[in-house]
């Protein structure tokens, strides 16, 4: 498993808690940033995870900022791109078992470091169920294909 990780601002604290969290578990990730405490846009660190995702050089995306709202609308920009604000471990099971999620959002000013923790490792090891929740998952991907254009 690859994940990519990114913040704005707004989620640097959470984002290096959520590297911890991934090297105690040994998952190979790659930090894209940002590595500032200044005010910058979170599109510009949210579409370039959402791309990889969706074409495949990692498997994962998790995505921090202030809410984690402008995180998921920008990710979700992205064809094939499912990407779940989260902010509690109950929704965190439910996106990965019944909407395969392949990207995580969540909010430093929302939730603390030990809740995002608790997030991100059962969104991490959590399956997809797939059965009749990919048949679901299917007609997002042909509403996608018929009616949104690939970068």
């Amino acid at each position: 498993m690859k994940v990519l990780i990114a913040s704005d601002h707004g989620g640097v604290n959470i984002r290096k808690e959520i590297m911890s969290l991934m090297d105690e578990m040994k998952i190979m990730y790659e930090d894209l940033g940002c590595e500032c405490s200044n005010s910058v846009d979170y599109s510009d660190y949210a579409i370039p995870v959402a791309e990889k995702v969706a074409n495949g050089e990692a498997d994962f995306g998790i995505l921090i900022c202030g809410t984690g709202i402008g995180m998921s609308i920008a990710a979700n920009k992205v064809k094939g791109i499912r990407c779940a604000l989260v902010h509690d471990v109950f929704s965190a099971i439910a996106t990965r078992e019944h909407n395969d999620s392949n990207i995580l959002a969540m909010g430093e000013r929302v939730i603390g470091p030990g809740l995002a923790r608790e997030i991100a490792k059962v969104w991490l090891t959590t399956q997809f169920l797939g059965n009749r929740h990919e048949k679901r998952i299917q007609k997002i991907t042909l509403y996608e294909e018929e009616h949104c254009y690939q970068n």
